[in-house]
């Protein structure tokens, strides 16, 4: 397994765009951080990914890359059967 700070070596826009549904972009926002205080939630996956690019704190921890499946957050079903890749643990 390997681990990346994703606040020190944030994903890439690309990486963002392919692997962020359209149509559940905010399963991958961390909504409940303090940022979400002062600011409405993103209305769409550019404006989700625009806000993750310039705070990377935003994305769901920890990212499993297990071959081409991505899984963004904590995944109970994911985790036991794939712990090849994650980028940041937190």
């Amino acid at each position: 397994m390997e681990e990346h700070d994703i606040n020190k070596e944030p994903p890439t826009r690309a990486f963002l765009e392919t692997h962020i549904d359209a149509d559940r972009f905010l399963d991958f926002v961390s909504t409940r951080s303090p940022v979400f205080k002062g600011r409405p939630l993103p209305k769409s996956k550019k404006e989700a990914i625009d806000l993750m690019m310039e705070q990377p704190n935003l994305i769901r921890r920890p990212i499993l890359i297990q071959g081409s499946k991505v899984t963004f957050g904590f995944d109970k079903e994911a985790y036991p059967k794939s712990r090849t890749t994650s980028k940041d643990h937190g």
